[in-house]
């Protein structure tokens, strides 16, 4: 998804350093609640053309037992949890953590009502989590696993509290993804492609979950954008650094470039994904 969600993320090349920094700034403004984050979630709730939503394609591979105890890493405001928990088994235990105490407030209020057996919440860091050894049948991080500045000490992290036998399953994105809106950025100086992805994209997720884990299974999404309003891209953009502090000049550049988009796609811009899960098992 397009969450910029690059906390403590450190990108390799000069050109990506320069780019996730302006994006860093301010995240307790930006992921104080999920307001922000809606802005940009809009464009793909609103213009996703996919034989599967998102959401739902992840659940079904995650093959969850019924009982389950699940520990959510960079959880948000739980929309993932409760958009599928309609599909999901019974019973399942969440442990919905965060760096955000609104983002966790927000999710645990979402999810408690919904048909989970229990729904608990816990400000955590994802390279010190405050769990036991063996505690989890299943870890979630959700484009998430790019804020880190040591990814492989996450996910050694994520392996000690799985249970012998548990799967720990990530999402992020490809260098190439959505490269038709990041090309707009380029107005502000930014690299054309998505800075989540040169983080942690594909090859460094198969790469380190493989080498933690000794297996790893990867899907991707197939889904793309048409996008009919540039006034959400606009409000996409802007909703984080640096167009959120951009003086007037810049953002009519950024109009004016978002407007060009327009004209040449006839009035719609066609925007390619590059989405993927990947799941490892801590074998026995």
């Amino acid at each position: 998804m397009l969450y910029f969600k690059l906390k403590f993320g450190v990108l390799r090349g000069g050109e990506g350093v320069q780019q996730v920094s302006s994006i860093t700034m301010g995240n307790s403004d930006q992921y104080g609640t999920s307001r922000k984050l809606a802005a940009r979630a809009r464009l793909h709730q609103e213009y996703t053309i996919a034989e599967s939503p998102w959401f739902p394609w992840i659940a079904r591979q995650l093959q969850l037992n019924t009982g389950d105890s699940i520990l959510d890493i960079g959880c948000g405001p739980g929309w993932f949890w409760a958009a599928v928990a309609d599909i999901l088994p019974d019973k399942l235990k969440l442990m919905l953590t965060d760096l955000s105490p609104g983002m966790i407030s927000e999710a645990i209020e979402r999810c408690r009502p919904l048909r989970f057996g229990s729904v608990d919440g816990r400000e955590a860091d994802a390279v010190d989590l405050p769990f036991e050894d063996d505690s989890f049948d299943m870890v979630v991080a959700m484009h998430v696993m790019y804020h880190l500045p040591d990814p492989a000490t996450g996910i050694a992290e994520v392996f000690r509290v799985l249970k012998p036998g548990g799967r720990f399953a990530v999402t992020t994105n490809g260098v190439e993804n959505m490269r038709e809106i990041y090309e707009l950025t380029t107005v502000f100086g930014n690299a054309p492609s998505d800075p989540s992805g040169a983080a942690f994209g594909y090859d460094l997720a198969e790469r380190l979950m493989q080498s933690q884990f000794g297996n790893v299974v990867m899907s991707e999404h197939p889904a793309r954008l048409s996008i009919s309003d540039p006034e959400d891209v606009f409000l996409a953009l802007t909703s984080y650094p640096p167009a959120d502090s951009a003086d007037e000049p810049q953002l009519l550049a950024l109009r004016d470039a978002i407007g060009l988009a327009f004209e040449r796609g006839n009035g719609l811009l066609e925007v390619q994904k590059a989405a993927g899960l990947f799941v490892s098992r801590k074998c026995c």
